[in-house]
């Protein structure tokens, strides 16, 4: 982002959104609308809706930076009135836009959410008027459940379906990691798409589903190993939701079980290497030591996969002593090494004392691989 030619005003309103939403919210692109064209004063911002991206353009106006921007929403939404004009004489109800104060940093967070809740409804609108028996239905076992985001999906050259994020599990996922960092909120949530059917099918199909979780979530928990239990014949998305959520819970919990685990391991490498030279202290994923062999120093990275220990680290090696000359100077590495002895049923000093054994053969190999890599560069 240019911030030199973005003017204050509107850079002070951007920077308080993007660092205070409770969204990810992106600023996609920043274009010129002024006579000035070194003056940027227009941006599309992405904004997660249902699990995906809504785009809208921000039009502040650089001559006048005072007054409050127009949002310009997609073209497929071009039935959205957020502020619907009221008729001659009455009294508008206040909002974001006419409550306009420019020196108030936090009017475009304020703003682009009040905007935000409001197509929430405008799409709930839009849902609830299809003509679809199977999926009204199915919306109202839902209706205890906060939190649910509906988007209606048509077009031309679209069929006609209606997207639910359905979020899932009640318990606060970023309490149960002790010393996390995850600025944002972490959350898992089934995307549920359903074909709209104007007919009555005696027999309606399953809908598609796929479980999404905050991208940060991945260092705990993979998602994408996940199976979601099988949706029975004539079964409603009010049963389902049950089985899906006390299977989730149990390996949540299991993963932050396993981040101890990882711990030990780590302790227990620290008997053959010595202390470690870096560690992850949160989830216990990555650990790197110093070691040497006679005169030929080295750096040991492991990382440890979330299978551990059924599944095993991965090794690589980081010279001290040779770089690449035609690289910046970067350090020479070996290849990923994975091709040692290990069982997971060994206890984690077994574990250590086995991959240290590997080692005192291996870095000889690193080291006659580093020597070649250095004729080969003169």
């Amino acid at each position: 982002m240019a911030v030199d030619s973005i003017p204050p005003i509107i850079l002070t309103q951007l920077n308080y959104l993007l660092s205070h939403s409770p969204y990810s919210i992106k600023v996609e692109q920043m274009w010129s609308g002024s006579k000035n064209p070194g003056l940027l004063d227009r941006f599309t911002l992405a904004i997660p809706f249902c699990l995906d991206y809504i785009k809208w353009d921000v039009i502040y106006n650089a001559q006048f930076p005072l007054l409050a921007p127009d949002i310009i929403f997609g073209p497929e939404d071009e039935n959205f009135r957020p502020y619907p004009a009221g008729r001659e004489g009455e009294l508008k109800p206040k909002n974001s836009l006419s409550d306009w104060n420019c020196k108030d940093p936090t009017r475009l967070l304020s703003l682009i959410h009040e905007l935000r809740s409001l197509y929430m409804a405008y799409q709930k609108k839009r849902v609830a008027e299809v003509d679809d028996e199977r999926l009204k239905f199915e919306i109202s076992t839902m209706y205890s459940r906060e939190g649910i985001e509906m988007y209606m999906s048509s077009g031309v050259d679209k069929p006609e379906e209606v997207k639910l994020a359905v979020p899932l599990l009640e318990m606060d996922l970023n309490k149960t990691i002790v010393g996390s960092t995850w600025r944002h909120q972490q959350k898992i949530y089934l995307q549920v798409i359903y074909p709209v059917s104007r007919k009555y099918l005696a027999m309606a199909s399953a809908p598609r589903l796929k479980l999404i979780s905050s991208p940060e979530l991945k260092t705990l928990f993979s998602i994408d190993e996940f199976r979601l239990p099988t949706w029975l014949e004539g079964m409603c998305m009010a049963e389902y939701l049950p089985t899906l959520e006390d299977m989730l819970e149990t390996q949540i919990r299991d993963a932050v079980s396993s981040i101890e685990v990882r711990r030990k391991f780590i302790t227990a490498l620290a008997i053959p290497f010595g202390r470690p030279v870096e560690a992850d202290p949160v989830f216990c994923r990555k650990a790197t030591f110093l070691a040497c062999s006679g005169m030929f120093t080295f750096l040991v990275h492991f990382t440890i996969p979330l299978q551990f220990p059924r599944q095993q680290p991965a090794l690589m090696l980081q010279s001290s002593q040779h770089f690449h000359s035609h690289s910046g100077n970067a350090p020479i590495k070996s290849a990923i090494l994975q091709d040692y002895p290990w069982s997971p049923r060994w206890d984690v000093a077994q574990m250590a004392e086995r991959i240290f054994d590997f080692l005192v053969e291996e870095c000889l190999n690193f080291k006659k691989y580093c020597n070649e890599v250095l004729v080969q560069q003169r």
